[in-house]
């Protein structure tokens, strides 16, 4: 059975999203993409990549269309399978000729289920509605972080209220051109 890997992009001082709620803080910094290399390194393990409505929807909006000669990742997000965790949406066209499976009911009885029969690990980025149910429930094995070089002062933190009581060991931290730093943790079980 795969792992569940969480990555967030957050501020220095711990947020996912501005005080608005939005992700601008991260659409200009180009410190952001200083670890494709990594982020490729990482995707190796990945066997599925799994997301919310609202990160689904920015997902589908850029990442369908964006060269590979640009954005590394670009590959392995387009051949990756991609799983939706929603109540919401009739449907998740990615591009012209894919869609994603939406999964109903339960984020986490969802995500336990998709790890059983997923060969490799999940990988849910943003999706800060299932990543906080995941991280309650105990079920995120790996916490990724990339921490960009911005105080935001307001917003809304990676992690959820009543996350706390889990322990995790740092396994790595790296840092990269722009002031970007990578850090990653496991879950002490």
């Amino acid at each position: 059975m795969g792992k569940v890997i969480v990555e967030q992009i957050v501020s220095i001082d711990g947020y996912a999203e501005d005080a608005d709620g939005g992700i601008g803080f991260f659409d200009n910094a180009q410190a952001v993409n200083a670890a494709d290399d990594e982020q490729l390194r990482m995707l190796r393990s990945v066997g599925a990549i799994v997301l919310g409505a609202r990160t689904y929807r920015m997902f589908a909006d850029y990442w369908p269309e964006a060269d590979p000669r640009v954005e590394p990742v670009a590959a392995p997000i387009r051949d990756l399978p991609k799983f939706v965790v929603s109540s919401s949406l009739a449907e998740a066209p990615w591009g012209p000729d894919q869609a994603a499976t939406l999964l109903r009911g339960d984020g986490v009885a969802s995500v336990r289920e998709l790890r059983a029969r997923v060969d490799g690990d999940l990988v849910v980025w943003g999706s800060l509605t299932l990543s906080d149910a995941l991280l309650r429930a105990g079920e995120v094995d790996v916490l990724r972080l990339r921490m960009l070089p911005l105080v935001l002062g307001a917003g809304r933190s990676f992690a959820p209220p009543g996350s706390g009581g889990h322990d995790w060991s740092l396994a790595q931290a790296r840092t990269f051109d722009g002031g970007l730093v990578v850090l990653e943790y496991h879950a002490a079980r």
